[in-house]
């Protein structure tokens, strides 16, 4: 694992900010296609051309083609399987949810990695940041609106994305030493191809499709040719993708988990605009106080942290 120092931590922060736009352009992408194309078709066709993208431009400028060697194919695929479960189930939130509503509630996935970082990487955590933790699941519990007549189950969706989420952060940084972003990114683009070809074979004549459930008809609709007007904003998402998971791999491998994590809220506000912008979306005054307290909650831990000047060190406890 890259040692943790503050020219790392600088890095992996830029880095999470830079993967945070670059995720927010694939959200609004793929939710604008979610009406006209199979879930598992836009991510095989964004894998395909993130993977041409990653081989062509970003492989090379970490040493070539052996950068990708690994001896850790099984703790890549560990790592890809927490990726897949959570893009699939975020994007089928997208197609029945507001844009900013899904992303708000996916946003307490920075607050369960502060979590596993204690569970799984021994980081230290204290009352403050358990705090804002406690203060975002309330946000989420507001955004779902349990018992209450606008409760849609779709709204779960973004939750168990971001458990998915949060286990890709911890495989990620106990690969993050051995492993290049390179290489991680390659292998989870590898992955989403061959579940997406394997979703392609068994849903692909649209048999199961159900046209009056959005999230389930985005999984199970039959492929179509895609329309031409349509292929920019497939390359916009292939690019968008690769790129993403770039700079979220680094951003995991050169800062403390609990760090990077609230720095991805920059998401936050760019769902806002691209909701109103595409889609005519505005959060209502109850999502708005979820929105508040989620982000408020993650926020409050970067304040934690400029206030008191920490330097990071490692994972070890008795260094803090």
């Amino acid at each position: 694992m890259p040692a943790i120092s503050p020219r790392n931590s600088l890095l992996g922060i830029v880095s999470a900010v830079a993967a945070a736009v670059f995720f927010s352009l694939n959200d609004v992408s793929i939710k604008f296609l979610s009406g006209d194309y199979a879930l598992y078709q836009v991510v095989l066709i964004r894998s395909l051309i993130g993977i041409l993208f990653l081989i062509a431009v970003i492989v090379p400028l970490e040493g070539g083609l052996k950068s990708l060697r690994t001896r850790n194919l099984g703790k890549h695929l560990l790592r890809g399987t927490f990726v897949v479960f959570a893009n699939m189930t975020f994007f089928l939130g997208l197609a029945a949810m507001p844009l900013a509503d899904a992303v708000a509630i996916f946003f307490v996935s920075p607050l369960i990695v502060t979590a596993f970082s204690v569970i799984f990487l021994r980081e230290h955590v204290g009352a403050h940041r358990w705090a804002a933790v406690a203060v975002g699941l309330a946000g989420v519990l507001v955004m779902l609106r349990p018992g209450g007549g606008a409760f849609q189950p779709a709204s779960l969706l973004p939750v168990a994305a971001a458990f998915g989420y949060a286990g890709l952060h911890m495989m990620t940084r106990r690969m993050g030493g051995t492993e290049s972003a390179g290489a991680m990114t390659f292998y989870i683009q590898l992955l989403f191809i061959v579940v997406s070809l394997a979703m392609g074979l068994v849903f692909g004549d649209g048999r199961f499709g159900v046209p009056g459930n959005a999230p389930l008809d985005f999984l199970l609709r039959a492929w179509v040719w895609p329309a031409p007007g349509d292929l920019p904003i497939f390359a916009l998402i292939g690019i968008g993708s690769a790129l993403g998971g770039y700079f979220i791999s680094q951003a995991y491998r050169l800062a403390e988990a609990g760090l990077a994590a609230p720095f991805e809220y920059v998401a936050m506000p760019m769902a806002i605009f691209w909701g109103l912008a595409v889609f005519g979306e505005w959060p209502d005054g109850v999502a708005w106080i979820g929105i508040a307290l989620i982000v408020g909650g993650g926020l409050y831990m970067l304040w934690r942290e400029i206030r008191h000047g920490r330097r990071l060190a490692s994972e070890t406890p008795a260094r803090r």
